[in-house]
């Protein structure tokens, strides 16, 4: 992508935070900024809280005794850790550079 002038642009950057009123927040940035770095350290610490979270619940779902309100509120745990995982997979997939396709082969 190309500013109107001919110098290269990057795509907006989904942060790992939604806005005040839920909807998604982007960055546009050359990728070092302070932002960028603060975003970049949410993410570890997001997907790092799945995977607790994750390993935390495993048991609890896997005994069928468990109490039902202690299984919901696993359930939304994981629930809430999925969104976060799914917008990190979603925002670093749109920085992956595009292939070029243009010998027809797509790697």
């Amino acid at each position: 992508m190309e500013h109107l002038n001919g110098t290269p642009s990057r795509a907006p950057r989904l942060l790992p935070w939604p806005s005040l009123d839920g909807k998604p927040c982007y960055l546009v940035t050359d990728g070092g900024g302070y932002l960028s770095r603060l975003a970049d350290d949410l993410e570890a610490v997001q997907l790092a809280t799945g995977a607790d979270v994750l390993a935390l619940a495993r048991p609890l779902l896997d005994d069928p005794a468990s109490p039902h309100g202690e299984v919901r509120f696993a359930g939304l745990r994981l629930a809430e850790c999925l969104t976060d995982a799914l917008r990190v997979a979603g925002s670093r997939g749109m920085r992956l550079p595009v292939p070029d396709t243009e010998g027809g082969e797509i790697p």
